[in-house]
Order: structure tokens, then sequence, then C-alpha cells
């Protein structure tokens, strides 16, 4: 029994070592005028999940606030929300592509900017865990796999979507190349064309002139 729960309890403790897959948080310094924003490239039908908060422990003396905008790849967008020191936003993509989040100070009270922690969450890592264990009724080892299963699957769509786009862009290549192989020979075609009819011409002009 202890013989073949063994290997299921390492890959569990490597699977703790390893960082959430789609977990990022990052610290922004927003300057009193201006925009900083970070940007994620998304696969559709993923859910996106970020908390956001200014810190003020940084610049005690001010306490302004921010204003958030999240657009998609076409610019639809998917939050909004001014006069803020905290919020939260949470939505599915429903286009592929870089997801842009910008964040400013919208107040009067600018200070010599703020510091905002940015904890951006996608896919499995967006997931709640702890209600899908208490609703499943599952936890330890069993808890970990589950998750080790959502990450390989999240993997192998992230894969198919690479070879996707690797589809995508080969054929877009071979479009190109066939476009700049008929402009080459249009240009070449073009300049035969004017190169006959400037020997044409000289030839009329020479015996005009009775030189030849």
């Amino acid at each position: 029994m202890a013989a073949r729960t063994f290997p299921a309890v390492l890959v569990a403790a490597v699977l703790l070592l390893l960082p959430p897959p789609g977990a990022e948080a990052v610290w922004l310094e927003l300057p009193p005028s201006g925009t900083k924003c970070v940007s994620e490239e998304i696969q559709p039908n993923v859910v996106v999940l970020a908390d956001y908060a200014i810190m003020y422990e940084s610049h005690p003396t001010s306490h302004p606030t921010v204003a958030v905008k999240v657009t998609s790849p076409y610019g639809n967008t998917v939050h909004h929300n001014e006069n803020a020191t905290t919020g939260q936003f949470a939505f599915t993509t429903s286009e592929a592509g870089n997801y842009l989040a910008c964040f400013w100070i919208d107040s009067a009270e600018k200070g010599s900017g703020t510091s905002l922690n940015l904890d951006w969450k996608i896919g499995i890592a967006a997931k709640d865990w702890d209600t899908i264990a208490k609703k499943e009724k599952i936890e330890g080892v069993e808890l970990e796999l589950r998750k080790l299963e959502a990450a390989v699957e999240s993997i192998h769509h992230n894969l198919l979507y690479l070879k996707a786009r690797e589809a995508e862009m080969r054929t877009v290549s071979e479009k190109t190349n066939s476009r700049v192989a008929w402009f080459s020979i249009l240009s070449l075609g073009v300049c035969i064309v004017v190169s006959v009819l400037q020997l044409w011409h000289l030839q009329g002009f020479f015996r005009k002139k009775k030189l030849i």
C-alpha cells in the first residue's frame, strides 16, 4: 500500500514546489502623470481573475486614487473603474491575443506617485480550489493530483493553440512568398518590355538621323 502511494505523494510534493501556472503578481510604480500598463497573451475561453490595491506604505503622506481600464485585443473594454484604492476584475476571454490592463492616478492628490500591487491569475490559477475541494470532498494528495491534471490539460490546450497559430503564420508566410514571387515576375516582365521599347525607340531615332 505504501509503495503505491509513494509516487503519488512525490508528484504532489513536486507540484507544491512549482509556481501556479498562469499566476503572476506584479508591482507597478504609478507616476504622478501618465499610465502604466501590463499585458498578457491569452487564449479564448480562459478565466481571468485579478486583484489590485494601492500600497500606501511606500507613500504615507499621499493617498491618491487610481483608475483602471482593461481592454481586449480588439479594443473592447472588459473592465473600467475610477477613484479606486482596491478592486477586482474577472472575465472569460472571448478573443485570443494580448489583453491590456492600464492604471493611472486620477485624483487631485498625486504626490510623487504611488505603488500598486496587481495579482493576475489566469486559467487554473484562477480556480477556487478550496471550494472545489469542499464540494467534491477531496483533499490532500487527491486534490493536488486534480490540480496537476488541470495543469496538464492547460498545457495541452496551450500546445494546440500554439500549433494553430503556427499553422496560421505558415499560411500567411506562404501567401506572402507567393505574392512576392508574382510581383518579382511582373517587375521583371515590365523591365523587359520597357527595355525592348527603349531599344525600338532608339533604333527609330538613329534611322531618322541616318546614323544606322
